[in-house]
């Protein structure tokens, strides 16, 4: 059967992946290693993430603002764990200055800097010390601020949108007087961020804390919603902390209680990153391309006129033209239709073979015949195939008008549950030892990532072992190329099992998977 893309995710679902990046037109690699390009469509499709996140994040109190994209060398070194846990994705800023040698451009070595500047890898640090400035009374707290940003981290093995070496986030950072306090906003943003996957990008997610091992560096606690992608492997799509009185401690930030008391803040931060686009193509995509749930879609709806270089094609546009201007008349989702006709001088098969790899929710093909009947040729991205064959409908535009947001509303719902059901049923608990959780992953290969190599996530017995205990199950893992990914939070199974790893009583249950 002949598909949209050159490559199925069943053959090689990493090389489908790119695929899909190069072909739905969403961005391109940079001349800067690990960096890329996002264009119009993919960048279109980062601002409804950007303004549904936004807009939640404002309605839970907090604001925006900007720090700089550089950080004193010094201001990271205070927070050792911190450190340890960058360190080896820093870039470093050492010289301002270039000069002309024998007609090239070098470092003038006169020009080094007195303290290098770190590229920001995050920025619980310099926001940090701006908190120290601002807060003296227990009036001053809570501190509730984010910033949307990029950031740094010097990647080794990139992939567009799930790992490069820059890439843009949003950071949110708040201060609290008490632990209570600050563990409320920690959970309180994991759920803006699991509502996000899942009521806007229609990926289903599993909430839940990290084991010790998977923490953010220098925090007490980081919260994380995991998705699972269509090759099995879960995606870490959004990352919550509390961070105690670690920064607090290492960075001065001190508040005088009502008591009169100094004490030192609670912090948090917490984010999520253009990595949730990587999300939604594993998520959603099939071998035809990318599938846009329409809430993220940048149009939702795109009119394609059938035109053949006959007298006709004026009519038929002029036909096209009123009836994008009725859609863009309507509202889904709270918020105007996104329409666009597609008037560009190219072939209607072509035009829609183009839509269809970028994702639109939503087709509308107009002919003669359709015009002659006041009619449109409707097709579902969703719904795009029974079998080898385009399913299309042909519907009165008067019965479009008055259906199109439920449809779109049908549409987001549809993804939804297509992938609520993978996630559902791809969590495998009926091991009770680690030895059936070997078998079923099975040894790792280096063509592990190919789609045929399927494996769900284990959720298993476990007893939260620490130190050097931890270490060694983390080693047995990383030998088959898993990770603990979270302790789901809610129910848990009654716990008279033993802890797959150790032997010892467990106390909870954990995910394990293969990760990107």
């Amino acid at each position: 059967m002949k598909r949209a893309l050159p490559v199925t995710r069943e053959d090689n679902f990493p090389e489908w992946y790119q695929a899909v990046v190069d072909q739905a037109d969403l961005a391109e690699t940079s001349p800067v290693r690990g960096c890329m390009i996002i264009k119009p469509w993919g960048w279109g499709i980062w601002e409804l993430v950007q303004a549904s996140l936004d807009a939640d994040i404002k309605r839970t109190g907090h604001e925006n603002c900007y720090f700089p994209l550089f950080i004193p060398l010094g201001f990271i070194a205070q927070e050792a764990s911190h450190v340890e846990g960058f360190a080896k994705e820093m870039a470093v800023v050492t010289h301002h200055r270039l000069k002309v040698v024998d007609g090239k451009l070098v470092v003038d070595p006169a020009s080094e800097l007195e303290e290098p500047l770190v590229v920001r890898p995050t920025s619980e640090t310099i926001i940090g010390d701006a908190f120290r400035r601002w807060v003296s009374s227990y009036r001053d707290l809570p501190i509730l601020i984010n910033q949307w940003a990029n950031v740094v981290r010097w990647e080794m093995r990139t992939r567009m949108f799930l790992r490069t070496t820059e890439f843009l986030w949003q950071e949110g950072h708040t201060a609290h007087a008490t632990r209570e306090d600050a563990l409320e906003e920690t959970l309180k943003m994991l759920e803006v961020y699991r509502a996000l996957a899942e009521d806007v990008l229609a990926m289903p997610v599993v909430v839940g804390e990290k084991p010790e091992s998977e923490r953010f560096p220098g925090a007490e606690a980081t919260f994380s919603i995991e998705a699972m992608m269509q090759d099995g492997k879960a995606l870490q799509a959004g990352t919550s902390h509390y961070l105690g009185t670690n920064f607090a401690r290492a960075q001065n930030i001190r508040y005088q209680s009502a008591a009169g008391d100094l004490e030192f803040c609670h912090t948090t931060s917490w984010g999520v990153s253009t990595r949730l686009i990587g999300g939604v193509i594993m998520t959603h995509g099939d071998d035809d391309g990318l599938r846009l749930p329409p809430r993220i879609a940048p149009k939702q709806v795109v009119i394609v006129p059938m035109l053949r270089e006959k007298p006709e094609d004026a009519e038929v546009l002029a036909y096209c033209e009123r009836l994008e201007a009725e859609i863009g008349k309507l509202s889904a989702f709270g918020q105007p239709l996104r329409v666009k006709l597609d008037n560009k001088p190219a072939r209607s098969a072509n035009k829609r073979w183009d839509w269809v790899r970028r994702g639109a929710p939503i087709l509308l093909e107009v002919g003669p015949r359709d015009m002659a009947s006041d009619q449109v040729t409707l097709i579902r991205r969703d719904k795009l195939r029974d079998g080898d064959k385009i399913v299309s409908q042909g519907i009165l535009r008067s019965g479009f008008l008055e259906r199109a947001p439920d449809l779109l509303a049908e549409i987001q719902a549809n993804l939804y549950a297509e992938a609520k059901a993978r996630l559902d049923g791809n969590i495998r608990s009926d091991f009770e030892d680690f030895e059936a959780i070997a078998a079923y992953f099975g040894a790792a290969a280096e063509d592990d990532e190919a789609r045929s190599s399927f494996r769900g996530w284990a959720r298993a017995p476990w007893a939260r072992p620490t130190g050097g205990e931890l270490e060694a199950v983390e080693a047995r893992l990383k030998a088959l190329k898993l990770t603990l990914r979270n302790v789901p939070t809610g129910r848990q199974a009654p716990l008279d099992a033993a802890c797959v790893f150790t032997g010892r009583p467990a106390v909870e249950e954990i995910l394990i998977a293969r990760a990107y």
